[in-house]
């Protein structure tokens, strides 16, 4: 395995977006060997809970915990303080719970740290906008008026001054979110779909090529793998995409 593949392949986010373990397992067991982080969500957790993620961890994998947390201050410092103990390398909060609630998910994440010096830090982002969120959706159901590209940039400035590593973001708004708050800040992108493939849901989609060549840290894929009839060339075939950007 060359150095180039297994650092782009650890840039592949896989999400496992399965109702039981049973089926989750299934995709792990047939893309055992991709250096890749696996994305846990609120199906699967719900379903499968704490043991999943840490069956994963036992196997080698990078953990995306993608719980989206939005509540207040006390409650999210909680919640990141018990997904920090779980030994997750990355988990998520929503922006729009505001700074104090962004800063109450590190001090929970410090709190269980400090307890535990074998832990390793996790990365911490803010969701900005949904991958599936529409420019008239923004306006006239959610209320926030301006453009999408706006809200997520503004979304992605409270974020950073609330000193969390990045935030989660369509591609299409990696290089605006870049240049407010610098290259080394941390973007997670969904709504990914290869060349061909059917965007499903989701309204802001590019592919893995083109998220890559805007600077996207990290790009989440779910369908092309998880529904592919092999789900393992897909992965693979992503990899090579991502790869072969110039």
């Amino acid at each position: 395995m060359n150095t180039e593949y297994k650092n782009m392949a650890g840039r592949l986010i896989v999400a496992l977006d399965y109702p039981d373990a049973t089926q989750a397992s299934a995709l792990v067991e047939q893309l055992q060997g991709i250096p890749c982080y696996m994305k846990v969500g609120m199906q699967l957790f719900y379903a499968a809970g704490p043991d999943f993620v840490r069956d994963l961890k036992a196997k080698g994998y990078s953990v995306f915990l993608d719980l989206k947390m939005h509540d207040i201050p006390n409650t999210v410092k909680g919640g990141a303080e018990s997904i920090t103990r779980l030994g997750v390398d990355m988990f998520n909060v929503h922006a729009a719970g505001g700074t104090q609630m962004m800063q109450a998910a590190y001090e929970g994440m410090n709190n269980a740290l400090a307890s535990d010096t074998s832990l390793t830090k996790p990365i911490i982002i803010a969701v900005t906008q949904l991958t599936s969120t529409s420019q008239a959706v923004l306006n006239e159901q959610i209320g926030v008026q301006g453009s999408i590209e706006d809200a997520v940039v503004r979304y992605a400035k409270l974020t950073a001054s609330a000193g969390l590593d990045g935030v989660v973001a369509s591609a299409q708004e990696v290089p605006s979110i870049g240049k407010a708050c610098g290259k080394d800040f941390i973007t997670v992108t969904p709504g990914i779909r290869p060349a061909g493939s059917h965007i499903g849901d989701q309204s802001r989609v590019l592919t893995p090529g083109e998220a890559i060549q805007q600077g996207s840290h990290y790009i989440v894929v779910g369908r092309p793998i998880t529904a592919a009839s092999n789900p393992r060339e897909a992965a693979e075939q992503i990899i090579k995409e991502m790869m072969n950007v110039e």
